[in-house]
């Protein structure tokens, strides 16, 4: 017996500082991240990880080490959350989410 893996995608605008961004959701991923270009460009306030990991799935290129994380407020409507995302070098999104 076998189980079917299945993976939902959802692709959305959200507001972070109030300023439009993408947003993914996808179930299929067990990490949140936050672009470095939209950490960037709302100066969002950095951490460093005191256990710093890698990732390789992100980019075709070899694996990301992830040194910092971030909180990102972030609204869809009127719906409003908080979430601990890593920061990483992502093109695909400002922000990606997975499954809890």
């Amino acid at each position: 017996m076998f189980q079917v893996s299945r993976e939902n995608i959802f692709y959305m605008q959200c507001y972070i500082e109030n300023k439009e961004c993408s947003l993914i959701i996808n179930s299929g991923n067990c990490v949140n991240v936050a672009s470095t270009i939209v950490v960037s460009k709302l100066d969002l306030c950095i951490v460093k990880h005191t256990i710093p990991y890698r990732l390789q799935w992100l980019n075709n290129s070899d694996e990301v080490k992830v040194t910092k994380y971030v909180v990102v407020l972030f609204s869809i409507g009127k719906y409003v959350d908080e979430v601990l995302c890593d920061v990483v070098p992502i093109q695909m999104s400002h922000i990606l989410l997975g499954r809890p």
